[in-house]
């Protein structure tokens, strides 16, 4: 397992890096989110240029002067960046010990802060200074959905964060109250649905406000997000998050005998979480692996995924009809989600004598709600 990149580059290059970093699962959801972006991008263009959406007019002053608010927001981000900047500077041991925890958490330098919120705030004026005109005016601009892209993947990963740390404090309900602040600005413990069901409600609250038909936009995202959830699970996969299955110490498969034996069972060792036992011989911050081998999950997530992407990716030219790619999705994530939980490591709830973890009872919603899509969305007309 590999913390940061710079561990994986030690490995394959015998390099000496002394720190983790950056870290691996950070670097793999960042790619996920980028790579979502990229495939909404393509797929919103050609709906434009299908006729199937549409620009909208957004008023634009020119030549005005930057207004408080924009000086305000650039002070507080500059503060937040010089904050962590400079205390990653001068407390570099305990920052890269555990750069998520230290990002994460309210620790930073007040000088570093105020520094660059300085910065911040006088290259807005500057800015502002060089597009000032004597009359400044208004002007009618043409936004096309695919030039809001940034901006509906920015929406989407704060709702999607959010709602996936929320969606697992709800899960573990009692080691959060048992240690609040350790779960809240932990690095890892991120609910796949908690960020789908929020980060979805930004976007589609987004592109209501933006006049970017609702079922135009789910098949859009519809693909992306199967890829960016299979690249997400590859960091889980390669860090050593804690999403892994259960004990498995069954034989592998004579039909899996040509294939290393880490992908029917893994120990996990030197993960990010620091779970199980000390190795032999280690040194550093990630010295533990499981005393018992289990089912790498987050590598057979990724392998259905991504595989799902390219048939998602395929199907959307031949349907025509608004929802029924995104109701194909809604199908193949909950039938995939329902299958892995089985031999994934998970709190499960209890009615009677049936047991069943929180992803399984929205995955087989989920599957509920793409089945009746597909029904109900089978004979509607092009919704432009």
């Amino acid at each position: 397992m590999y913390a940061g990149l710079s561990d994986l580059l030690n490995d394959l290059f015998g390099t000496h890096f002394k720190y983790s970093f950056p870290p691996m699962f950070g670097l793999l959801v960042a790619t996920s989110f980028l790579l979502a972006a990229w495939t909404l991008s393509m797929e919103l263009k050609r709906k434009e240029s299908l006729g199937l959406l549409h620009p909208m007019n957004r008023k634009m002053f020119v030549g005005k002067p930057a207004g408080m608010d924009e000086y305000f927001w650039n002070g507080i981000f500059g503060f937040i960046l010089g904050a962590k900047i400079f205390y990653a500077i001068f407390n570099s041991s305990e920052f890269f010990s555990d750069p998520q925890a230290a990002l994460l958490s309210l620790k930073g330098n007040l000088l570093g802060g105020l520094i660059w919120a300085g910065i911040a705030v006088f290259w807005k004026y500057y800015e502002s200074k060089k597009q000032l005109l004597k009359d400044p005016k208004e002007v009618d601009v043409k936004v096309y959905p695919h030039q809001m892209v940034s901006e509906i993947t920015m929406a989407a990963a704060i709702g999607g964060l959010l709602g996936a740390k929320l969606f697992h404090l709800f899960e573990y309900w009692s080691d959060f109250m048992a240690n609040p602040s350790e779960m809240i600005f932990s690095g890892s413990g991120l609910t796949m649905y908690g960020g789908l069901i929020v980060g979805g409600a930004t976007v589609l609250w987004y592109g209501k406000k933006n006049n970017i038909g609702p079922l135009h936009l789910c098949d859009a995202t519809a693909p992306g997000l199967m890829l960016a959830y299979g690249t997400g699970r590859l960091g889980c996969q390669i860090a050593g998050d804690g999403d892994w299955g259960i004990v498995n110490t069954a034989p592998k498969p004579s039909w899996m005998s040509f294939l290393p034996d880490w992908l029917w069972s893994y120990t996990y060792p030197n993960n990010v979480v620091s779970e199980g036992i000390p190795i032999e011989g280690c040194v550093g911050n990630h010295c533990n692996e499981l005393p018992e081998p289990v089912f790498p999950t987050p590598l057979y997530e990724s392998i259905m995924c991504i595989s799902l992407f390219f048939l998602l990716w395929a199907m959307r030219k031949k349907i025509s009809t608004p929802g029924r790619l995104f109701s194909w999705y809604l199908v193949f994530n909950g039938i995939e989600r329902f299958l892995i939980e089985s031999i994934r490591v998970n709190s499960q709830y209890h009615i009677g004598n049936l047991a069943f973890t929180q992803a399984q009872m929205i995955s087989l919603f989920l599957v509920i709600v793409g089945v009746t899509g597909l029904f109900y969305f089978k004979d509607k007309k092009q919704i432009a």
